[in-house]
């Protein structure tokens, strides 16, 4: 079955289409300007993998790159179907990609086919704030909230967000490999343009449409994580979801340490 696509944007030239997975509401998001198109954290099962790229395909949509928002392993995928493009990340997230490569391919499971492990976590690192691609202008937010050298893209002029895996309404903030101290700093980076998106596309879960809607997710997170730090309970409805509750519990192991 053909994956569903949501065009959440389309100004003629550029246009970002939204796919999500039957696996923790994994999302992928391509960008499409003009002969270019840039494929952004594809994932997740194999079956899934292979309807992206047929899906781009009989759209007539050849992917020219593509980019990880950050290291971890559901987020290093690559169809084998769309072929050698160069796929891009921050050089922390291509350094643990590489060092890493091993235990990675390991998390995704025995099951996992070999013809995908190969392409697990194969990036080279950017440098500077800016894709090095002829598509529309992609600005590169990165810090160190939720892992290292986690990279959000901005579109300025189409005011689209992809926030990798923060700004979601359906999993809490996750300290993982970063403190508050870190994801504090991540939020402060993404607030000017947070304020400014008509379209955020989270890691997981649902796009937020609309800049009142992109605010409210950020707001949520910056209250989640201030009454973390207070000892107090945040109330946030997320904390409800499914494996919330033990990552609540592992961010107040983190604070506490």
């Amino acid at each position: 079955m053909a994956r569903a696509w949501d065009w959440l944007a389309d100004t003629g030239t550029v246009r970002i289409g939204v796919t999500t997975s039957r696996r923790d509401q994994t999302t992928s998001t391509v960008i499409v300007s003009g002969e270019q198109a840039l494929l952004i954290d594809p994932a997740w099962d194999p079956d899934e993998l292979a309807e992206i790229a047929g899906d781009l395909a009989a759209a007539g949509v050849g992917v020219t790159a593509g980019f990880a928002t950050h290291g971890h392993h559901d987020h290093l995928l690559w169809p084998p179907g769309l072929g050698s493009v160069p796929r891009w990340a921050s050089a922390p997230v291509a350094r643990h990609a590489t060092t890493h490569r091993t235990a990675l391919v390991q998390a995704l499971g025995p099951d996992w086919p070999a013809e995908l492990a190969e392409l697990v976590g194969v990036l080279t690192a950017v440098d500077g704030s800016r894709l090095p691609w002829p598509g529309a202008t992609v600005e590169m937010i990165t810090h160190d909230a939720h892992a290292p050298g986690h990279t959000a893209l901005w579109l300025p002029e189409q005011r689209v967000l992809v926030a990798g895996d923060m700004l979601s309404d359906v999993e809490l903030p996750l300290l993982e490999q970063s403190s508050v101290a870190d994801y504090l700093d991540g939020l402060a980076a993404l607030e000017p343009v947070v304020r400014r998106a008509s379209v955020l596309v989270p890691g997981h879960g649902r796009p937020a449409i609309g800049a009142a809607a992109a605010v409210a997710r950020w707001v949520a997170d910056e209250r989640y994580l201030e009454a973390l730090v207070a000892g107090a309970d945040p109330r946030d409805p997320r904390q409800s979801r499914p494996g919330m509750p033990e990552a609540h519990r592992h961010n107040i192991s983190r604070v506490q340490a």
